[in-house]
C-alpha cells in the first residue's frame, strides 16, 4: 500500500473517536494488551512519563519533550489528535516518524491484528510504543487520549505521572461531575510512582486518596513557591499554569536523578515550537489584521482564551468558530461576546456540528453573524470584513484550527 492507502485504511476502516465519537471508544484495555503481546511488549522496553488532564496536557507534553531534548535525552513524544499529518502523533526528538515506518507497520501487522478489531487509537498507540522501543529512546512523553484509567496508553509503567487541569469534557464517557472526571484521570497514578498534579481543580482529595492507595508520592504544583522567572515561546496566558507544572516536574526529575540544568529547562521552554513543531496554541498566523488560531475547545479552555482576547483591545473581534456535536454548545456559546462578528463553520469530519445548526443556536442567544459550509470559506469572509486593527480568532475545535494552520 502507498502511504495514502495506508492512512485510508487507518481512518476509514478502524473506529476513530476523533471522527466518529463515542462508538469508537472501548471501555477496557484488553485490546491494547493483546496488541502489545503480539509486538512482544514494546511498552516495557523504554522509560516514560505519562500525562492526563482535560486542558493543558498537550502543551505540557510538548514543553516537557522540548526540555528533555535540550538536556540531551533521546525523547519520544506521543500526542493526539494531529492537526495536519497523522505522523504528528509520534515523534522522536521532535521529528515525525517516516511514511515508510507507518506503511511497514501496517503491512506487517494488519493480518495479525485483524482478529482483535482494534480501534484507530489502539492501533496508533501500539505503533508509537513499537517505534519508541525500536529507536531505543531514553524517555518517552506519553499523552493520554481520553480520560486515563481506561485510556489505551495506560498500559505503561512510567517513571512519573502528571495530571493537568480538570474540566467538563467528554462527560458522556468520563462522568458528569468533576469528581467523576478526576477519578478517571487519577487512573494513571501507579504504585510507588511519583505524580505531579498541576491543577487539582478542587479535586485534591480524589488525587490524594488515589496516591495514598498506590503509595505514590504526590506533589501539587499550585502549592509550590516558584522563585524563577520562566517563560515560553507558547504565548497563551493559560500557559503560565503549565509552565509552573513543568518547573515542578523538573524539580521532581532532578530529585530522581535525571540530569537537567536550569538553562536547559529555560531553553526547552523557549524553543517548544522549533523542538517539537507544536502548532495551534495561541498561534498567530498574521498581523494587520491579527489572526490567532487556538485549539481551546471546552468551557474552561475557551474562558481563558476569551479573557486574553479582551486584554488585546482590538477595534473589533471576529470569530471563525466551529464545534463537534458532543459539546454542551449552549453553555459554551454564552461565553462569547455579543459585540463581535461571527463566521460559523464546520470542519471536514463526521463529528462536526452542522454550521446551520450552530448558527441557529448562536442567534438564539444574541450572537450575530453568518454560516459557511467550510472553515476556509468562513476565514476568507472574516478577512474581507476585518480592518487592520481588528483581531480574527479561529477556534472552537482542533479540527477547525487544523484547516487553517
Amino acid at each position: 500500500m502507498t502511504y495514502e492507502q495506508t492512512l485510508d485504511y487507518q481512518f476509514k476502516q478502524l473506529p476513530m473517536y476523533q471522527r466518529e465519537g463515542k462508538k469508537a471508544f472501548k471501555k477496557d484495555l484488553s485490546n491494547t494488551l493483546a496488541l502489545c503481546s503480539i509486538l512482544e511488549q514494546p511498552e516495557q522496553q523504554f522509560k516514560s512519563i505519562h500525562i492526563a488532564g482535560t486542558n493543558g496536557k498537550g502543551s505540557t507534553a510538548h514543553m516537557l519533550s522540548s526540555v528533555l531534548q535540550e538536556a540531551g535525552y533521546k525523547t519520544g513524544l506521543y500526542t493526539s489528535p494531529h492537526l495536519k499529518d497523522f505522523r504528528e502523533r509520534i515523534r522522536v526528538n521532535g521529528q515525525m516518524i517516516s511514511k515508510e515506518e507507518v506503511i511497514e507497520f501496517v503491512h506487517e501487522f494488519q493480518a495479525k491484528f485483524a482478529a482483535i478489531h482494534p480501534s484507530f487509537f489502539e492501533w496508533t498507540v501500539v505503533l508509537a510504543f513499537h517505534i519508541f522501543a525500536k529507536e531505543k529512546v531514553d524517555i518517552a512523553v506519553i499523552e493520554t487520549g481520553l480520560g486515563g484509567r481506561l485510556d489505551s496508553t495506560n498500559v505503561i509503567n512510567p517513571e512519573l505521572s502528571i495530571i493537568t487541569n480538570i474540566g467538563f469534557d467528554h462527560i458522556d464517557l468520563l462522568g458528569d461531575t468533576l469528581e467523576k472526571i478526576a477519578t478517571e484521570k487519577a487512573g494513571i497514578i501507579k504504585t510507588n510512582t511519583p505524580v505531579v498534579v498541576v491543577n487539582h481543580s478542587g479535586q485534591k482529595d480524589v488525587f490524594a486518596e488515589k496516591a495514598a492507595k498506590e503509595r505514590a508520592p504526590i506533589t501539587f504544583s499550585d502549592e509550590l513557591e516558584v522563585d524563577t522567572n520562566l517563560t515560553s515561546d507558547l504565548k497563551g496566558n493559560y500557559q503560565a499554569e503549565n509552565i509552573k507544572g513543568i518547573y515542578t516536574v523538573y524539580l521532581k526529575l532532578k530529585e530522581m536523578g535525571w540530569n537537567i540544568s536550569m538553562d536547559q529547562l529555560q531553553n526547552g521552554l523557549q524553543n517548544v515550537g522549533s523542538n517539537t513543531q507544536l502548532r495551534g496554541r495561541w498561534d498567530i498566523l498574521q498581523h494587520k489584521p491579527t489572526i490567532i488560531a487556538d485549539t481551546a475547545h471546552n468551557k474552561e479552555g475557551l474562558k481563558l482564551a476569551l479573557h486574553q482576547l479582551k486584554t488585546l483591545n482590538a477595534d473589533q473581534l471576529h470569530f471563525v468558530i466551529g464545534f463537534v456535536k458532543d459539546k454542551n454548545i449552549e453553555e459554551i456559546l454564552q461565553l462569547f461576546p455579543k459585540s463581535a462578528s461571527y463566521y460559523f463553520c464546520e470542519a471536514k469530519i463526521p463529528r462536526a456540528l452542522n454550521h446551520v445548526a450552530l448558527h441557529e443556536k448562536a442567534t438564539q442567544i444574541g450572537l450575530k453573524g453568518n454560516s459557511f459550509t467550510s472553515v476556509v470559506e468562513a476565514l476568507s469572509a472574516a478577512k474581507r470584513e476585518a480592518q487592520t486593527a481588528d483581531i480574527i480568532y479561529v477556534g472552537g475545535s482542533s479540527f477547525v484550527v487544523a484547516e487553517v494552520v
